[in-house]
């Protein structure tokens, strides 16, 4: 039986990848993300964009948060105009350490039940210094059939279900966000600082070294079995500030070996627009 692929790639074992077996994303976000792609990738990259391709980014992010997930028809076209099929070998990397948006997309294809997918290891920075080639051409490939996809395959938990189990002591709601945001000290995207009522707060940076790679499967797996605490993984809840660096706590939970918990996808973006945050005044 073939041994389950880790979810983290470094990059040495890219480097000895044949590129015709790989397809390289390039995932970065932000401010003139697109523009950068095109004047420096890694070569033979192909770019997703946070906004268009894997959100569908709504007026109101009262109603599922800065970055709702698309539709499975709209997500089934963008893996369509990527070329990608169910059969290829997936690498996608940002330039955030894999906690922007190449989280994102990683949880999205494992969620459509992609199996051949991997997230870079320290993103395009290690794999600069590792000497991987850089290209400010566009790679030309052929688009693909539909992505069969009808289904999330993976765990989300919508805002009612995030109030019931933030009271429950069976359950456990995760804030990724740095402490000055989830202490309410700065809040630099959304209306309202401060945090859900009852969340926890455990950082995703600290599943990085001090390189920005991943920690050791082992060292996480101690790490997120004390925070855990026994509880399944149907009973915790991830968030972060709108369902995108909380996937990069979901990806080094999986490389710990540990069970996908479930992804609150509207995070402190949708819960702080439904005066949800009067009731975190009150219960501080």
């Amino acid at each position: 039986m073939a041994s389950k692929l880790s979810p983290i790639i470094n990059t040495e074992e890219l480097l000895n990848l044949n590129s015709s077996e790989i397809i390289l994303i390039d995932a970065r976000a932000g401010m003139n993300a697109e523009e950068n792609f095109k004047t420096e990738h890694l070569r033979g990259a192909r770019y997703v964009d946070l906004n268009k391709d894997l959100a569908t980014v709504e007026n109101d992010p009262a109603n599922g948060g800065r970055h709702p997930l698309p539709s499975f028809s709209k997500f089934s076209e963008v893996l369509s105009k990527l070329g990608i099929t169910p059969s290829y070998h997936v690498v996608i990397y940002d330039d955030k350490n894999g906690s922007n948006a190449a989280a994102r997309f990683w949880w999205m294809l494992k969620a459509a039940k992609h199996e051949k997918v991997q997230v870079l290891n320290g993103g395009l920075q290690e794999a600069v210094k590792a000497g991987f080639p850089l290209s400010s051409e566009i790679e030309n490939f052929e688009t693909t059939e539909n992505y069969p996809i009808s289904e999330w395959n993976l765990k989300t938990a919508a805002i009612e279900e995030v109030e019931k189990a933030r009271n429950n002591s069976e359950n456990i709601v995760i804030d990724v966000r740095d402490k000055n945001r989830f202490d309410g000290l700065t809040e630099p995207l959304d209306l309202i600082a401060g945090h859900i009522p009852g969340a926890v707060n455990v950082p995703f940076s600290e599943n990085l070294d001090d390189n920005g790679l991943f920690k050791s499967p082992e060292v996480l797996s101690k790490k997120y079995a004390e925070v855990l605490n026994n509880k399944t993984s149907a009973n915790v809840i991830v968030h972060c500030g709108s369902g995108v660096t909380a996937c990069h706590t979901l990806l080094a939970l999986d490389y710990a070996g540990i069970e996908i918990p479930k992804l609150y996808v509207g995070s402190w973006s949708e819960w702080s627009r439904n005066d949800r945050e009067m009731a975190a005044k009150k219960s501080e």
